[in-house]
């Protein structure tokens, strides 16, 4: 009389290099916001629904030392995604896509906000429980 016993499958290997992390996290970005942008011609709660998703994936799935890259990777990579986006759709026109790029910052900016806290706290958390404690007097 045996049991299966369903467990989760545990991931080989250490996780994702400082590389790894960046590129996934890129492009999940690209893809994801990209499609909300040309299907929208805005962005909006998927954008960041991802933005925090990626987060939390590169904290999870990535090597130890790649918190930092994981914390940063993700608005650097938003915002180069909609810049492109807005030179490829508008065109070069300074007042245009500066108008443009803002207001889609700004409309996934609690996202950001909520993913940037979380991240930095994991970072620094992760930081000051590296450091010896100092020698009392």
């Amino acid at each position: 009389m045996s049991t299966n016993v369903d467990t989760k499958p545990l991931i080989k290997g250490p996780g994702l290099k400082k590389e790894g992390v960046v590129v996934l996290q890129t492009l999940f970005i690209a893809l994801f916001a990209g499609l909300e942008l040309l299907i929208r011609s805005g962005a909006g709660i998927v954008s960041g629904l991802i933005i925090c998703f990626v987060l939390y994936g590169g904290l999870r799935f990535g090597r130890k030392g790649t918190t930092y890259v994981s914390v940063v990777t993700p608005p650097l990579a938003y915002a180069a995604t909609v810049l492109l986006y807005l030179i490829l759709s508008v065109g070069f026109k300074p007042s245009r896509l500066g108008i443009d790029f803002i207001a889609s910052l700004a409309s996934i900016a609690p996202y950001l906000m909520v993913s940037a806290l979380y991240g930095w706290f994991v970072f620094l958390n992760e930081k000051a429980k590296a450091r010896k404690p100092k020698p009392r007097g």
